[in-house]
């Protein structure tokens, strides 16, 4: 899977992250998935990642997302407080079980190089593209994700 802003492209992963890791990797939009079919291309996901945990100064959180953006630009934006953070990004993937799996990765992995705080992932919600678009235009659900980058609550 790969994270992507909607419009944009991003390149297949493969690579290692700093210090070892190994980073998530994408899918270019024109292969096909394991023991799939033709038909069965990445779609747009909306993922929204809630983690809480013991407080931590602010300035380390807020310098822990900014670092986790700049490694992963497929984050759209990031709000924090010293105990809770919420993560909203774009993933591309075949279905809502692959897009889960990446999300519930994400913290975990990328503690370490980030330098992302030991708290827990509390939350989760993982909605296709027109789902998205259809509740904004209806006044309800995440608004958008403007603007891009890391804010305080």
């Amino acid at each position: 899977m790969r994270r992507v802003r909607p419009g944009t492209t991003a390149s297949r992963g493969g690579d290692r992250a700093a210090g070892g890791e190994r980073a998530l990797t994408g899918v270019a939009a024109g292969d096909r998935f394991p023991g799939g079919s033709g038909g069965d291309l990445p779609r747009l996901w909306h993922v929204t990642l809630s983690v809480s945990g013991r407080r931590a100064p602010a300035a380390e959180v807020r310098r822990a997302l900014e670092q986790l953006a700049h490694d992963h630009p497929f984050l759209l934006t990031s709000r924090y407080a010293d105990d809770h953070a919420e993560i909203r990004y774009w993933e591309e993937a075949r279905d809502l079980h692959d897009a889960a799996a990446v999300a519930l990765r994400l913290w975990g992995e990328h503690r370490r190089t980030a330098g992302l705080p030991p708290w827990e992932i509390v939350g989760l919600e993982v909605i296709d593209r027109p789902t998205y678009h259809q509740r904004v235009a209806a006044g309800y659900g995440p608004v958008l994700a403007a603007p891009v980058g890391v804010h305080p609550f």
